[in-house]
């Protein structure tokens, strides 16, 4: 934006300049055609102060208008279709099935129950929200007392397996 008016700016003052001398020629005859004068420059002035504030405008809409037309040339877009991954059913751990239940859950479930948990017993940290303070059950799952909310998902992916018995993540 400010690279934008600088511009506007120097090429006010290229107008003005070329305009000038116009002025210089009516300024022989009398006092009061000076002022006139001076009048007029101010006028051509403020009038390409306004011409440069509108083409800032007319460029934005531009560029505005630009991607429209890129969208209308896409075809149509294919509906997102859900990672059979995340969807997939693992069995939590002893530990972590005192917390979500000893059912196969997927994993965006298994996070949904450990924050259902977490805000039930009031666990975050009162001045850093992104703390979790952990109770007795949360501390067999995370091995520690403090835990960062996004460090959260991978001590959790660590007591998920997969329901054919092998663990879900190579870690």
């Amino acid at each position: 934006m400010a690279t934008a008016r600088k511009a506007a700016k120097k090429t006010a003052a290229k107008k003005a300049t070329a305009r000038k001398p116009a002025a210089k020629k009516a300024a022989p005859k009398k006092a009061a055609p000076k002022k006139a004068a001076v009048k007029k420059s101010t006028a051509k002035k403020a009038t390409t102060r306004v011409a440069a504030k509108k083409a800032p405008a007319r460029k934005a809409a531009a560029k505005k208008a630009a991607p429209k037309k890129a969208a209308a040339k896409k075809p149509a877009a294919k509906k997102r279709t859900p990672n059979a991954a995340f969807m997939k059913a693992l069995t939590p751990s002893a530990a972590l099935a005192s917390i979500v239940g000893d059912k196969p859950l997927p994993r965006t479930e298994v996070v949904k129950r450990m924050w259902d948990y977490i805000k039930k017993f009031d666990l975050q940290d009162s001045v850093n929200k992104r703390l979790i303070n952990a109770d007795e059950k949360l501390r067999q799952v995370f091995g520690k007392a403090q835990v960062n909310m996004f460090e959260m998902t991978s001590l959790v992916g660590k007591h998920l397996r997969d329901t054919g018995g092998s663990s879900a993540s190579p870690r």
